[in-house]
């Protein structure tokens, strides 16, 4: 062998040791082999940067490549192929746009990167581009295809689909899993019916479809018809047995297997795990004859699943090598058991993080409250993905500091659907509605499209603060995006319309639901009570019933509700006590309001107290308050005092609860305790943010704050106001004269 020939084979070799030891994860070994390197070829440097980029060093690999003198055409993929696996989309766009020329691969590169990001609008946007010479291969095509399918936009990968010039296996897969992961069956099946041809992965789909949507039978039926079934045949018919509770028929089904790999004996422990029987999937674990990271880290999740830490940290004891995903199920163990200390502490001792164990670690630390903890360990994490940064934007929304929350979403580079759905979030649990709709907007206007979550989150703010044009117009995007027959959307629609006074709408919502769950039920009951409709609360709490629905707490705290506002007693009191009796549920301090409340209002305050007085749970404010109020209307002085003192111990700074009770001194004509209670109201109000009211006008909202000075349109609200009191003052007066 020549000089020559030596020097081309030590090259070949390094670069195959580089490529080696970055695919297992020992980029540290790659890099001293690389800079030890006495000859390099573009090949060296290639795996050298995609050794980097499979570790989670972007940034490393990006330096890299720019260093290298010479790249062809492959270097160029590496690199955008590095991005696209850390999740650097834009990055990995920004790259592809400065490719001085790309291949069929460049394209479909990208294309997946972006269905992969769940962005298939701009994946089209690509597609539709593509050179003319790269329209008729069918990788793009079923890269799109698959993208449709993830988002569950099944009809528009269908019209892809039928638009394919050419048609392989893999794009008949690809729609018939469009049908079978999105619950379609009827249309999956016609769809397998009229299949040019099959293999094992299409049987496998029609399978894996009917075990997603619990039809067991269907399942096995179609599992037997399988002309040649492979492990994954036979693995996702065990899983599905196993997923439903049938763990019998997953293991008369693992021991009929012609053939187990490590998958099959996988997936039986996992079975074991799922029903909660440990004991068996540890003897299972033993018999296993070889074992991989998966099988430990399975067995580790059963004992942290089942609160066993001790066993679960003597088994990651024994394992022959340490692996980072048991590591982060321990982690996950400390913190479920509120031991996050001990969490932490393991945390520290792990040689090498992934990011999934600094995420579950940050996440431990804000799901405890501890926010200062998790911003420490976020600060120090090298390489943030976006979990990372969405999981301190719900940190900081928990703990009500928005501001801040804002301030991280600002600062991310790039967002998700999750990083909109966060801030979103935040902003409805702190009670900031406008600012949540803003951000709906401005969330579209970034070319992001609202999930179910984020339109939940949109009526939600909506249904608060009665904003019904905008309500409607949501309702309309719901329909256009496809969303209509998500259950939680729609249940979001029916509170919406009944908080917004439009029953009938709340009405049609709630008929057009093709399977109704408790929500939905509580919903409308909630919201025929709320405007007044009592007799229809009661009649749709009857078919409840009657649909084999379980009413649940919050069933009762609306049809409670709904006797209340209209004074049927003997309704109220017979089904409070029904609560117990025939539902087993132990009523809240909620319920317990309502019953008051119901009492109060037909004057009946001795039998009210009492209640109070025997409550199982603690009373709230909600229950005093409501004590409070029938009090004042029937005039019963002194024990409005005793509810008043109660309820100021729960509500000290809240001056709607002085007001009530100066009114009933000065009724009384007690004029010492209502100045005294006004400045006992001066002192406690100081600080106290001001009152907020919205109203919507010309389909905008406007947010009025009690004291607020700085409305543009003050004076002429004031003279408004000024003119309509007198409109009023006359119209009193005439009617008295007319009298």
């Amino acid at each position: 062998m020549s000089a020559g020939e030596q020097g081309s084979q030590y090259v070949f070799n390094k670069n195959i040791r580089i490529t080696q030891l970055g695919k297992s994860g020992k980029i540290e070994d790659a890099i001293k082999v690389f800079t030890q390197m006495t000859q390099k070829n573009t090949v060296t440097y290639n795996s050298m940067i995609s050794a980097y980029a499979k570790n989670g060093r972007v940034n490393d690999a990006r330096n890299l490549f720019d260093k290298m003198s010479r790249r062809n055409l492959i270097s160029w993929n590496t690199m955008v192929a590095g991005y696209v696996h850390n999740g650097k989309v834009d990055e990995a766009y920004k790259l592809f746009v400065k490719m001085p020329r790309r291949d069929l691969f460049s394209w479909t590169l990208m294309i997946t990167c972006y269905t992969r990001n769940e962005e298939v609008e701009k994946a089209r946007e690509l597609f539709d581009s593509l050179p003319f010479s790269y329209r008729k291969d069918v990788a793009c095509w079923n890269a799109m295809i698959s993208g449709y399918v993830k988002k569950g936009r099944v009809n528009e990968a269908k019209r892809l689909f039928d638009e394919m010039p050419v048609k392989n296996l893999v794009s008949w897969n690809s729609m018939l899993s469009g049908y079978t992961q999105n619950g379609e069956m009827r249309l999956g099946l016609e769809f397998f019916v009229r299949m040019d041809e099959r293999d094992v992965v299409s049987w496998n789909l029609i399978v894996d479809g009917f075990i997603q949507v619990s039809d067991l039978d269907s399942a096995w039926k179609f599992f037997q018809e399988i002309p040649k079934p492979n492990v994954v045949s036979w693995v996702t018919m065990l899983s599905g047995f196993g997923r439903n509770g049938k763990i019998l028929e997953s293991r008369r089904l693992f021991d009929q297997m012609p053939s187990r790999n490590i998958v099959s004996w996988n997936a039986m422990v996992s079975a074991y795990i799922q029903n909660n029987k440990i004991d068996e999937a540890r003897r299972l674990f033993e018999e296993m004859p070889e074992m991989d990271s998966v099988s430990w880290t399975t067995m580790i999740n059963g004992y942290v699943r089942v609160g066993k830490l001790d066993e679960a940290r003597e088994l990651l004891n024994k394992m022959p090598y340490r692996n980072v995903g048991a590591q982060t199920a321990m982690i996950s163990g400390y913190i479920q058991c509120n031991k996050v200390d001990e969490a932490r502490k393991f945390f520290d001792e792990i040689g090498t993080h992934d990011v999934v164990c600094w995420n579950t670690m940050i996440a431990g630390y804000a799901h405890h409250g501890r926010i200062n903890e998790a911003v420490c360990l976020f600060k120090h994490m090298v390489n943030k993905d976006m979990v990372a940064w969405n999981t301190m934007i719900s940190c900081y929304a928990q703990v009500g500091q928005m501001d801040t929350a804002v301030k991280i979403f600002e600062e991310m580079g790039e967002k998700n659907l999750v990083s909109w759905n966060s801030l979103i979030t935040g902003f409805v649990l702190n009670g900031q509605h406008l600012d949540a709709l803003k951000s709906f907007v401005l969330m579209g206007h970034e070319g992001k499209k609202p999930d179910q979550s984020t339109f939940a989150c949109g009526l939600r703010s909506c249904a608060t603060i009665a904003a019904l044009q905008l309500g409607k117009q949501l309702h309309q995007v719901v329909v256009k995006s496809g969303y209509l027959n998500d259950l939680v959307v729609s249940n979001a629609l029916i509170t919406m319309y009944a908080k917004c006074g439009r029953i009938l709408e709340a009405e049609f919502v709630f008929k057009r639901i093709c399977h109704t769950d408790a929500v939905s039920w509580n919903s409308l009951i909630g919201g025929y009570g709320l405007n007044g409709y009592a007799k229809e609360a009661l009649k749709l709490f009857e078919d409840m019933a009657s649909e084999g629905m379980v009413p649940d707490e919050v069933t009762f705290i609306g049809i409670l509700s709904a006797c209340s506002h209209a004074g049927l007693v003997d309704h109220g009191l017979k089904l409070f006590k029904s609560m117990s009796e025939v539902y087993a549920i132990e009523p809240l301090a909620e319920h317990y309001a309502c019953m008051v409340d119901l009492l109060g209002r037909v004057g009946r305050l001795d039998e009210a107290f009492e209640m109070v007085r025997g409550m199982k749970v603690k009373a709230n404010a909600g229950v005093w308050g409501a004590l409070l109020g029938a009090c004042r209307t029937h005039r019963n002085l002194e024990l409005g005092r005793l509810a008043a003192q109660k309820l100021l111990e729960f509500e000290p700074h809240k001056t709607s609860n002085y007001v009530l009770l100066s009114n009933m001194h000065a009724e009384a004509s007690r004029w010492d305790e209502v100045q005294e209670v006004r400045m006992l109201m001066n002192a406690r109000s100081t600080g106290k943010e001001p009152g907020c009211s919205w109203v919507e006008v010309k389909n905008q909202m406007h947010r009025f704050l009690s004291d607020d000075s700085t409305q543009s349109r003050a004076p002429e609200i004031g003279t408004t106001l000024t003119r309509l009191t007198a409109q009023i003052r006359n119209t009193f007066h005439i009617s008295e004269i007319s009298a």
